[in-house]
């Protein structure tokens, strides 16, 4: 419960925000130590802790009148006959008491805080707080762990809406509060970083009221009012919570917009962008572009004949044709004298780019090379001379291009593949290795339009819309683990009759900390269930050569059912492969279990997707497999995941590489994503943007 908090510190001199943590009172070197472990060395540090939650402590209860629902309570009384006891053979210390007010009385019970009773002595009448449940062994209602406040004889009750934190480091969300209280008048002492009259535009408070606001909210008079008030503090839709969001949305579109600037200041060698047909008719294309490859290729051809570098995103769902539309850009960099260099996030996918456009060049002059750390060292060596001296135009690899070691002659053209896999770090170290060169890059993730304006907002965006017309449809359907006999029996049926299927695990072992089903646990099952079909192994603990030998052989046929986990996410294409089998559905987001049902349909077999799940599945995710299977349009999936997930969720941010948003989300705040874009334009004109984005990184 909340106090007012001094103005000054453990030193007494008044408290800034800039000030160390340590200044608060009661915050020695150790718990200096652990806040820093959790990043929080300053006043403003901890005051970025915002609540997970609040709680609404307006409404004063009455002893004899509580239900023992589990609902928390708030009460005022006097507390009698306090005892101290030790429970069950490891002998947990229990205090238990009685809370008597003017209609009756009611149990107390702290489990484990021992030190409690001193304080409930020394106050004569107090406040407390927390849950009324049913006492197992008398059957009464009992108060259980409550919080604890003197309350002043005949003063009013606290009504006020309560913040509640997560533990932070060593200190428990109680305790946190209590700090809270301290720090919260530094933010007098917080420098605006938005002009006033933006901030007056938009409806919103100033840093400093926003921060105060989201650790001691208001409390409205009416109470219905108060039930609306409280429903949009645990929303994160309070105009607070919108004030620190518009700080995150404005430093990410700002800067994004910044580095657009610079991009253009360069100067880059232009690629004629009239030889298109030339370009097609070089690598002899077995089949017409479709209208969006022409639309992205065209952009891409207009791209690299500006004398700036190229910076674009390709995005396409599974299986819609980005590699050829790489391939000609490729080509029109390579006739003009320039090298190119292709980064795949995993040797699979390096191998499967190899084997591809091995395929597409291989009636022109420019042979692809393969660079991975795998490679035999006297291989890697003569690559590395060949891109050193120019002989070598095109290579593909992995993060193994990005090594110190690895020169470049004339870098022009860098592609990245999957680049939500990769850090803005490795694309920048690729970049550099040559002098602006052109940037393409790639990914069959599906991202929601205003998430990739935002996180790839520096870049120019392409999206490849539609599929290839020999493309398939693939029906999806869940089926209960029980039924798993008819599934296997079904894809024996499907293998004998000349198609391949991948059995997918989220794990290759057992885990004693996550539910799932795993491969090596399954895979002596799997054969047993599937006689006479050739059944093949593949995971990421596999050398280069074992890798390569199983996926061979699978796109041979010798190999007919694929164990894998999610290395065949990415960098496998059999277009005999007609069924795929996902256990543990569960455990992959929407994204990325269509990226797993996108290895088959691309051939003629009629194709399916199998989702086997548990008995005990969540109704969360039952709700998100059913979406899964209602479309196969990934951007639809994008869309669905990213509003499944909700505010406050992060993790599905993580694979587009924005999960560094604290207090923004993409979903919740996509209007004042729109706003902050615009804001950031207009201080661009102003000659105000550089500024503000200087003191919001000092910020946060």
């Amino acid at each position: 419960m909340r106090g007012n908090g001094p103005v000054v510190s453990s030193d007494g001199r008044p408290l800034a925000i800039s000030d160390p943590v340590d200044r608060l009172k009661g915050i020695g070197p150790r718990l200096t130590a652990g806040l820093a472990r959790e990043n929080v060395r300053t006043v403003l540090d901890l005051l970025l802790h915002i609540p997970t939650r609040y709680e609404d402590r307006t409404c004063l209860a009455r002893a004899a009148e509580v239900a023992p629902d589990g609902r928390p309570a708030l009460l005022r009384g006097r507390v009698r006959r306090v005892r101290v006891h030790r429970r069950g053979r490891r002998g947990r210390g229990v205090v238990q008491a009685e809370l008597v007010d003017d209609s009756g009385s009611l149990g107390l019970v702290w489990f484990n805080q021992t030190w409690i009773s001193d304080q409930l002595k020394r106050s004569p009448e107090v406040f407390l707080y927390g849950p009324v449940r049913l006492d197992s062994r008398s059957r009464a209602a009992q108060l259980v762990n409550p919080e604890v406040e003197p309350a002043e004889k005949n003063g009013p009750a606290p009504e006020r809406i309560v913040a509640v934190y997560r533990p932070l480091g060593p200190l428990g969300g109680r305790r946190v509060r209590k700090l809270v209280d301290q720090a919260v008048t530094a933010v007098e002492t917080l420098e605006e970083p938005l002009p006033h009259e933006l901030l007056e535009e938009l409806d919103l408070p100033r840093l400093g009221e926003a921060i105060a606001g989201l650790h001691h909210p208001p409390v409205p008079d009416e109470e219905a009012a108060r039930a609306a008030w409280l429903e949009a503090l645990n929303a994160g839709a309070t105009p607070g919570h919108r004030r620190l969001a518009l700080n995150e949305l404005l430093l990410l579109t700002g800067s994004v917009a910044t580095l657009k600037d610079a991009r253009r200041a360069q100067r880059a060698r232009s690629f004629d962008g009239g030889r298109g047909e030339d370009a097609r008719r070089l690598l002899h294309l077995p089949f017409r572009l479709t209208k969006a490859q022409e639309r992205v290729v065209g952009e891409i051809r207009s791209d690299l004949a500006r004398p700036y570098p190229m910076a674009r995103l390709l995005q396409g769902d599974v299986g819609s044709g980005k590699t050829v539309v790489a391939a000609l850009a490729a080509v029109a960099v390579l006739m003009g004298g320039g090298q190119v260099a292709l980064m795949a996030p995993t040797e699979l996918l390096a191998e499967q780019h190899l084997r591809s456009l091995g395929e597409l060049f291989g009636p022109t002059e420019w042979t692809p090379r393969l660079l991975t750390g795998s490679l035999p060292a006297a291989v890697r060596r003569e690559v590395i001379e060949a891109l050193h001296d120019g002989t070598a135009g095109l290579v593909i690899g992995t993060q193994a291009l990005i090594q110190e070691s690895v020169a470049f002659d004339r870098l022009d053209l860098v592609i990245v593949d999957e680049q939500h896999r990769f850090g803005v770090a490795q694309r920048r170290a690729l970049v550099d290795k040559g002098t602006a060169p052109h940037l393409l890059v790639m990914t069959a993730t599906p991202i929601p339009r205003s998430l990739a304006l935002t996180v790839y907002g520096d870049l120019d965006l392409s999206i490849l819309d539609q599929m290839p017309p020999d493309r398939r449809p693939v029906r999806t359907a869940v089926r209960a683990r029980r039924d798993a006999g008819r599934v296997f029996e079904y894809l024996r049926r499907e293998a004998a009759d000349g198609g391949r299927a991948y059995v997918v695990y989220p794990m290759i072992e057992t885990s004693e900390e996550i539910e799932a089903e795993a491969l090596e646990a399954n895979e002596e099952v799997v054969r047993r269930a599937l006689p006479g079909v050739r059944v093949g192994v593949l995971h990421g603990r596999m050398n280069r050569e074992q890798r390569e030998d199983v996926s061979s052989a699978f796109r041979r046929g010798d190999v007919q059912v694929l164990l894998a986990t999610t290395v065949v996410e990415v960098g496998i294409d059999v277009p005999e492969a007609s069924m795929i089998l996902i256990e543990s559905p569960e455990r992959f987001g929407l994204s990325q279990l269509h990226q797993l049902r996108g290895r088959v349909g691309r051939g003629e077999r009629p194709s399916w997707c199998v989702l086997l799940v548990g008995d005990r599945l969540p109704e969360r995710a039952r709700r998100r497999l059913e979406i899964f299977c209602t479309t196969n349009d990934g951007f639809r999936l994008a869309e669905a995941d990213l509003e499944l997930r909700g505010p406050g969720e992060r993790t599905g941010l993580r694979q587009w590489g924005a999960d560094g948003l604290r207090f923004a989300n993409i979903f919740r705040d996509r209007g004042l994503l729109e706003v902050s874009r615009s804001m950031a334009e207009r201080l661009a004109v102003r000659g105000e943007l550089d500024g503000v984005l200087s003191r919001l990184r000092g910020f946060g």
